[in-house]
């Protein structure tokens, strides 16, 4: 039977793609194994390769403001991203490497059991919602996939380099808030 520990500790030590051979740290997520809500982003950046941990630097101060605008923080939900090896110079993740990672996405998601998926950018929000989502279109939507409700936001990375699009992201949290207090059982502020 799979477990979070057993789950962890073959990802750390995965070697399925290129990525392995130039990680510093396998990012493998972090938060709450009881969240009801499950947040993914696209792939590590140079200070998640350098700490192990999902969403440092300005991105994460930024999402962890983005989570206190609706009474969530890290402790209440479970973050990740599809691959979770730093793809060179934080490029794109190539499909290749998401293909050979999304399986420990798919496991971590199993384990969790959330009843919120949220997609942090076009990239994750491609590879959970469907390859024709675009983000500038379809940001705030919600989708429905088996037990799952899914939509997805800006990348805060994105919002860091356009501030234009945050007045919509205000819109999609708000929207996110409304559906954690239709649909989940846990106590969020």
């Amino acid at each position: 039977m799979e477990n979070w520990d057993n789950l962890r500790e073959r990802c750390i030590n995965c070697t399925a793609c290129p990525l392995c051979e130039t990680r510093t740290n396998v990012v493998f997520g972090s938060g709450s194994t009881n969240a009801e809500i499950l947040f993914i982003g696209e792939g590590p950046g140079e200070q998640e390769d350098l700490k192990g941990e999902a969403f440092v630097g300005r991105a994460g101060k930024l999402l962890d403001d983005m989570l206190a605008i609706i009474g969530l923080n890290r402790s209440n939900i479970y973050i990740t991203n599809i691959v979770k090896c730093r793809p060179p110079k934080n490029r794109d993740p190539l499909n290749t490497e998401q293909e050979a990672c999304i399986k420990w996405l798919r496991k971590q998601t199993a384990l969790l059991k959330p009843k919120i998926i949220v997609c942090l950018g076009r990239i994750a929000a491609a590879r959970i919602i469907g390859p024709d989502f675009k983000i500038t279109r379809d940001h705030g939507k919600w989708y429905k996939a088996n037990e799952f409700s899914i939509m997805a936001l800006y990348h805060p990375s994105a919002l860091l380099r356009d501030p234009s699009k945050r007045p919509e992201t205000f819109l999609d949290l708000k929207e996110l808030k409304r559906k954690i207090k239709e649909i989940c059982t846990h106590t969020y502020n």
